[in-house]
């Protein structure tokens, strides 16, 4: 073979596997499907071409979310999926080319569905009857997974609970797996479950369900034996009280083998709800916890994991978690150390665990202590004290501190956060203000430091020194930036009015810019921001 005049027909079938196995099932079969070659016709109506199919884009640099083109859509719906749709086993799908794309085929193996963009109207439209499901067993879907972007403020949880969410588990009867995410950082309706009739929201056949649920009451009563098959559950809660508005069973609850429990916000209900709930999974596989501690009356230790939870969970084979004790009421004549925190990490279902502590003044400590590789996205409040580790999952972050951020401390901070896409900062402090320090001012950003993924970037609650040099060019590359949350007076004084040349570069890009008061924007901002929407 002459190795400058090689074609792919050329190839071995095996070969040519491994090559179409990098790209997209949908890529594959539309470029090649159908074409005058018995042999890749044969070979791209394989299962592993087509049992996956995904009509969903996402935006590598802005998480956008985009449907293929009509185009395409329409040769799927007309050529492709009426001669396959035998063997597809799992689709994703946008809402809006969900009908003509069920409507395609029969699908008789369908078994998992995954839909962005669903909201009430979808539900509403689509899953009130069977005459989009007319033609495909729903009680074959076993798997369902839904991206909510909702729309509709008016609606309460309880009402989105009761008239949609529930009604899912109504309508596809035999499903297995559910899981509701949200397409953004932005909140959606919540599970509200609370005061609703007991069977709300139950399900003889669910074994794994991922939702986000508004208080710790509704955690407790989709655990209250309405999901009798329950193996798996992950759940974010908005919210923990220090109370419950209801009585719960405390019973054991011997199927559940994985659970997940984040939370967001700080709670004071960590000993009196969560540690009794944690006790209840005798036969729990995989915990996950993340955890917010807020006016605890220490730092929590391994210790304290091993002789308040852990040693409830004899089947425990992994413990993933990052808990947080802040404002901890603390003997100023005891100085708690890293090293003293991790001391008490001698189980050995903890693996690699690391720790931060900030002292604030004699008495006000915030201790962190979270395994490693760190697994979570999101991280709140760090100070200036981050530790010698790489946070590949953290794609969320946000950065508070009495003491000013320094040049060095984003040095650090690209390198720790290398997948960061979403930074916010509350730091009104400047570095070098003092008198005697100002020499150094200019001095200090002696590099330039880039941000490869982010994306958006709040700068509401900062000096306007911070956002000073992250939009000049010459101090801080964004390539991706495409949001901007700030204080208009504060943009206005630092571009010189947008005039300044230096900025251009790391404004060009950004699509959505957000200030503290409602106002119309000048011509001259809308030269400097040329995406931006009018």
């Amino acid at each position: 073979m002459n190795q400058h005049n090689v074609h792919l027909l050329d190839l071995p079938n095996e070969i040519l596997f491994l090559i179409l196995k990098n790209l997209d099932n949908t890529d594959v079969l539309y470029s090649l499907f159908g074409i005058n070659n018995q042999r890749l016709n044969i070979i791209v109506q394989e299962p592993i071409f087509t049992n996956i199919l995904n009509f969903v884009s996402i935006s590598q640099s802005t998480d956008e979310i985009f449907s293929i083109s009509n185009s395409i859509l329409s040769r799927f719906s007309i050529d492709i999926l009426p001669r396959i749709h035998k063997n597809v086993q799992s689709l994703i799908l946008q809402s809006d080319s969900m009908e003509c794309i069920l409507r395609a085929g029969n699908y008789p193996n369908l078994t998992q569905l995954k839909i962005f963009n669903f909201n009430k109207s979808i539900f509403s439209h689509y899953f009130m009857d069977d005459s989009l499901f007319q033609h495909i067993d729903k009680q074959q879907l076993t798997d369902l997974i839904l991206i909510i972007n909702e729309n509709n403020t008016e609606i309460t949880q309880k009402e989105y609970t009761k008239n949609v969410y529930a009604n899912i588990l109504a309508f596809f009867k035999n499903l297995k797996h559910l899981s509701i995410a949200s397409s953004s950082v932005e909140d959606y309706p919540l599970s509200s479950l609370c005061y609703l009739p007991s069977m709300t929201f139950s399900s003889s056949t669910l074994t794994k369900l991922s939702i986000n649920v508004n208080d710790f009451d509704d955690c407790l009563s989709l655990l209250d034996g309405r999901l009798k098959q329950l193996t798996e559950f992950i759940v974010q809660v908005d919210y923990i009280s220090n109370w419950t508005s209801t009585f719960y069973s405390m019973d054991d609850l011997p199927n559940l083998k994985c659970f997940s429990l984040t939370c967001y916000r700080n709670t004071e209900g960590y000993d009196i709800l969560v540690v009794p709930l944690l006790r209840r999974m005798s036969h729990l596989e995989e915990l996950t916890l993340y955890i917010l501690i807020f006016r605890g009356s220490t730092c929590i230790s391994g210790t304290h994991l091993d002789n308040e939870i852990l040693i409830h969970m004899p089947r425990l084979h992994t413990f993933t978690f990052y808990i947080v004790s802040q404002n901890v009421d603390a003997d100023p004549t005891v100085h708690v150390s890293v090293d003293d925190i991790q001391r008490t990490f001698t189980n050995i279902k903890y693996r690699k665990v690391a720790c931060m502590v900030d002292y604030f003044n004699s008495r006000d400590i915030t201790s962190r202590v979270f395994s490693l590789p760190f697994k979570f996205d999101r991280l709140e409040n760090i100070t200036n004290n981050i530790p010698n580790i790489v946070f590949n999952s953290v794609t969320h972050l946000k950065l508070w501190d009495k003491d000013p951020f320094k040049h060095d401390f984003f040095v650090r901070l690209t390198r720790a956060f290398p997948f960061l896409k979403y930074l916010s900062m509350w730091n009104i402090q400047p570095p070098f203000f003092k008198l005697r320090e100002f020499h150094l001012y200019a001095k200090d950003w002696c590099s330039i430091v880039e941000y490869s993924h982010l994306i958006s970037l709040d700068f509401g609650d900062t000096a306007a020194h911070y956002l000073e040099h992250f939009l000049d060019e010459t101090k801080t590359y964004l390539p991706r930036l495409t949001e901007l949350k700030v204080n208009y007076d504060h943009l206005q004084n630092v571009t010189e009015n947008f005039t300044n040349d230096e900025m251009r570069h790391n404004c060009s890009r950004i699509k959505r810019l957000i200030v503290e008061y409602s106002i119309v924007f000048s011509k001259d901002v809308y030269d400097y921001f040329p995406l931006l929407s009018i």
